[in-house]
């Protein structure tokens, strides 16, 4: 399936969910899903009802959306969920955390997942001092993700940086913002993955 290049917001005004698609605009209070909180569209003030597999499908398109993944990769971390011990829904959720363009998200190198996955993409990010191009690629508590050296000035990295000074770093991951590296401490719990996602009913849809 080929990446969504639309307008992102829309995307969370149709879902009704902030999915930090824009991520300085958002903090600035500039959010298009807090001045329009409605669907977008000629109708989109009188939202219907959804069915239960509607809202099952809803929280699936927010997770896939939100991290950026498509069906196909979705699916795949679905089924390695499901083979781990423990709460599958949790297991999910966890697992797509651990991807390195997520990871380089919550360390505040940029201000949303999708300029991430562009920053590893382009070659940007070093794991353990290599260099590491893959999004999907699964980091391990305790590895280092550092910026490499000609990149540690990118004004878009530089600008993420302030604004993660501002409004805080998550603690499984430890930074040192003027180095511009940090550690995967640990893998989150599910309890502190803060996302609007209910993966309860993504893991009701696949078990149908």
């Amino acid at each position: 399936m080929a990446r969504y290049r639309g307008p992102v917001e829309k995307l969370e005004r149709r879902l009704n969910a902030d999915l930090g698609l824009k991520g300085e605009r958002r903090l600035n209070g500039k959010s298009a899903l807090e001045k329009r909180p409605f669907a977008p569209g000629q109708h989109g003030q009188s939202r219907t009802k959804l069915s239960e597999y509607g809202l099952q499908l809803q929280e699936k398109q927010k997770a896939k959306i939100l991290y950026g993944v498509s069906e196909k990769q979705f699916r795949k971390y679905f089924k390695e969920a499901a083979r781990q011990d423990g709460n599958t829904g949790a297991n999910l959720i966890t697992l797509i955390e651990t991807r390195l363009d997520n990871v380089v998200f919550r360390m505040g190198f940029a201000t949303t997942r999708a300029s991430a996955r562009q920053f590893v993409t382009h070659g940007h990010i070093l794991v353990d001092g290599k260099k590491v191009d893959i999004p999907s690629f699964i980091v391990k508590a305790g590895q280092k993700i550092e910026i490499r050296e000609k990149s540690k000035t990118n004004t878009q990295i530089v600008r993420a940086l302030e604004l993660t000074n501002q409004t805080g770093m998550v603690e499984w991951v430890d930074v040192d913002t003027n180095k511009v590296f940090g550690i995967f401490t640990r893998i989150p719990a599910r309890e502190e993955v803060v996302i609007p996602v209910e993966e309860r009913l993504i893991v009701e849809l696949y078990s149908k």
